[in-house]
């Protein structure tokens, strides 16, 4: 099974940023609780390795998938790949960053805004396209111009994405969605508000799952 079919049931994926270190088991107890299927740790979290590494040791034996986000330069890539991750995710569309983890056999989905950088993207050997920031170029209206002519090329929206509009983007013909920090919010994660950020995420799924009914 590759990375996307393993993600069609639940085609979210939750972005932690500065998530901090001892927060790894509540967080992974939160998505399992939910449905959330995959996590990323953006690079520029400090200490972003060995939360990823820590969060894979109790995600594993509950089927989620640990990945890193803000991936931009090729030594993010292999510190990465040493940590465990499981999936790569860009802010924007570089060709190492690619060649690396295509090679590595990893999953990566870059990020890109204009039709030429979503072609380029893919060309250069993306899983899918992270259409980022959405929320700033149309949100679901712009995902659905883009589906028009890039109907072979699964599309990830990112930015402002939530339980309101979660139905909206994948009725314009987004494959995923992700977030971060409207649920993974960065002070209820220290001070370990996790029942808080668990009905959040519950009420983001939901909304996912009724719209794939």
């Amino acid at each position: 099974m590759n990375f996307l079919e393993f993600l069609q049931p639940m085609p979210v994926v939750g972005i932690l940023r500065d998530i901090p270190q001892g927060a790894e088991e509540a967080c992974v107890k939160a998505a399992a609780q939910c449905g959330l299927k995959a996590i990323e740790v953006t690079m520029n979290t400090a200490a972003a390795t060995e939360i990823i590494a820590k969060l894979k040791s109790y995600a594993r034996p509950l089927d989620i998938k640990v990945g890193a986000g803000t991936v931009r330069h090729g030594s993010d890539v292999e510190k990465a790949i040493a940590a465990g991750a499981e999936f790569l995710v860009t802010p924007n569309t570089r060709h190492e960053v690619i060649r690396l983890s295509s090679t590595a056999g990893i999953p990566i989905i870059p990020g890109a805004l204009t039709p030429t950088e979503v072609q380029k993207a893919y060309d250069l050997g993306a899983t899918a396209v992270k259409i980022f920031p959405i929320n700033c170029v149309g949100g679901p209206d712009y995902i659905k111009a883009l589906r028009g002519p890039f109907r072979d090329i699964p599309l990830m929206a990112c930015g402002g994405v939530n339980a309101e509009n979660a139905a909206s983007y994948l009725k314009a013909g987004a494959n995923l969605l992700s977030f971060g920090a409207s649920i993974f919010n960065v002070e209820q994660m220290k001070s370990g508000d996790w029942a808080i950020i668990e009905a959040k995420l519950q009420k983001l799924l939901d909304a996912v799952k009724a719209a794939m009914l």
